[in-house]
C-alpha cells in the first residue's frame, strides 16, 4: 500500500506518531535520572507501583465519558498531562525533587488512562479492508523517526550533557513542546465525536470464544511486557555493564530496525495466517526473554531486542485488527478503555516485582517473561489447531 493511497486524515493522524515519537526518549531518560540522583532499581519499581495503584480507578469511567465528546480532545489532554509531567521532572531539584518526581509520575500516569482513545482513533480511521496495510505505515514512520531522535538524543544525554542539571533542563524543554503538538492535533486531526463514530453499520458486541481467547493473551502478554519493563534494561545497561544512556538508545535503535522491518514481512501475510503470524511473533519474543535472561553481553542485548521488536511487530497487526474486529465502532472507546482497566490490574503491582527480581538478579525479571510467552504462544497454537478458525 502507496502512502498516497491512505486517507488524508488517517495520514495525519500517523505523521502525528511520527513527530512524537522521539520525545518518548523521556521514559528512559526517567529512571536515568533517579538511577543519577540515587535510587536504586527496587526503589524505583516501588514507586512505580504507588503511582499505578492511586490512578486506576478513574480508567473506565474516561471510556464512558469519551464514548460522548470527541476523542481529539481526549488526545489534546494526554499530550497536555504529559507536558505538565515533564515539566514536573524538570523541576526535581533539592528537598522538593521527591514530591514533583512523584506528581510527575501520577499525571504521567493519569495521562496514561487516555491511551485507548488513540485506538479508538485507529478504529475510526483506519480502514477495515486494508487495515493491517494502514498499520504497517502507522508502525514504519514512528519507528523511522524515534531511530533517528533517540541515537541523537541519546548520545547528547548520554556524553555531552549528562548531568542530572542537563537532564532537568532536557524534560523542561521536552515538556513545552507539547504546546506544539497539541496545535498540530486541533489544526489537523478531525474531532472524531458522536456523530462520527455512530455513523455505521449495526454491530452486535459479544464476548464469545475468541474474545475469550483475547482476554487471555492479553492477561498473558501483560504481565509477560510488564514484568521487564525498560527500567530492567537500563538498569543492566547502567549498573551492570556500566554503559550510559546512548547504549540504551542503541539497543532502541535495533528495537526500530527490527519492527521497521517487520512492517514489510506482515503486509505479505495473509488474513488466513493470522494465528499463525501472532504465535510465531510471541515466539521470537519468547527468543528474546530467553537470551536476556543469560546475562548476554551488550552486542548479544541489542540481538535480542532486535528479535523482539521483530516479533512483537510481526503479530501485532493482525493481533490489532483481530481486536477491532470483535469491537463495535461506536462503542470503541468504552470497550478498549476496559480492556485497558483489565491490563492496568494485572499489570498493578509488576514494576514493583520486576525491581525485586532484578534485585535479585538483573535478568532475573527475562526469565519470568519468558515463561509467560511461552505460554501465551501455546495458546494460540493449540487454539488455531484445535478449532481451525481465522
Amino acid at each position: 500500500m502507496r502512502w498516497s493511497d491512505i486517507p488524508m486524515e488517517t495520514r495525519h493522524y500517523i505523521l502525528y506518531h511520527t513527530i512524537i515519537s522521539p520525545l518518548l526518549i523521556t521514559w528512559y531518560m526517567l529512571p536515568m535520572y533517579m538511577f543519577m540522583t540515587g535510587y536504586t532499581i527496587l526503589e524505583i519499581g516501588i514507586i512505580f507501583t504507588l503511582v499505578h495503584i492511586l490512578s486506576i480507578p478513574a480508567t473506565c469511567a474516561v471510556g464512558r465519558i469519551f464514548d460522548r465528546i470527541a476523542i481529539r480532545h481526549g488526545l489534546v489532554l494526554i499530550d497536555a498531562l504529559d507536558g505538565v509531567s515533564a515539566v514536573l521532572y524538570g523541576l526535581a531539584y533539592g528537598p522538593i525533587a521527591p514530591l514533583m518526581l512523584f506528581l510527575g509520575l501520577l499525571i504521567e500516569d493519569i495521562a496514561r488512562i487516555f491511551y485507548p482513545l488513540y485506538q479508538a482513533a485507529e478504529r475510526i480511521l483506519y480502514p477495515e479492508d486494508r487495515m493491517e496495510e494502514v498499520f504497517a505505515w502507522h508502525i514504519r514512520l514512528p519507528e523511522i523517526s524515534q531511530l533517528i531522535g533517540f541515537l541523537i538524543l541519546g548520545y547528547i544525554f548520554g556524553y555531552v550533557f549528562n548531568a542530572p542539571y542537563h537532564y532537568r533542563v532536557g524534560f523542561i524543554i521536552f515538556g513545552l513542546s507539547s504546546i506544539f503538538t497539541i496545535t498540530y492535533l486541533l489544526k489537523f486531526l478531525p474531532r472524531l465525536d458522536v456523530k462520527e463514530r455512530t455513523s455505521v453499520e449495526k454491530f452486535v458486541f459479544r464476548i464469545d470464544r475468541e474474545f475469550r481467547l483475547i482476554l487471555l493473551i492479553e492477561a498473558l502478554d501483560t504481565l509477560a511486557w510488564s514484568i521487564a519493563p525498560g527500567i530492567v534494561l537500563l538498569n543492566y545497561i547502567v549498573n551492570v555493564l556500566g554503559m550510559t544512556l546512548f547504549e540504551a538508545m542503541v539497543v532502541e535503535a535495533s528495537i526500530s530496525v527490527g519492527a521497521i522491518l517487520a512492517t514489510y514481512i506482515s503486509e505479505r501475510v495473509s488474513q488466513e495466517h493470522r494465528f499463525e503470524a501472532i504465535a510465531v511473533g510471541y515466539l521470537l519474543v519468547s527468543l528474546w526473554a530467553l537470551i536476556m535472561s543469560l546475562e548476554p553481553s551488550f552486542i548479544l542485548v541489542v540481538v535480542a531486542y532486535f528479535i523482539a521488536r521483530f516479533g512483537e511487530i510481526l503479530a501485532f497487526p493482525f493481533y490489532r485488527s483481530w481486536i477491532f474486529s470483535k469491537i463495535p465502532r461506536d462503542k470503541a472507546s468504552s470497550i478498549l478503555s476496559a480492556l485497558s482497566s483489565y491490563r492496568r490490574l494485572i499489570a498493578l503491582v509488576s514494576p514493583a516485582i520486576a525491581g525485586f527480581l532484578a534485585s535479585i538478579r538483573p535478568t532475573l525479571p527475562y526469565l519470568a517473561s519468558l515463561l509467560l510467552f511461552i505460554t501465551s504462544s501455546t495458546t494460540l497454537i493449540a487454539y488455531k489447531f484445535k478449532f481451525k478458525e481465522t
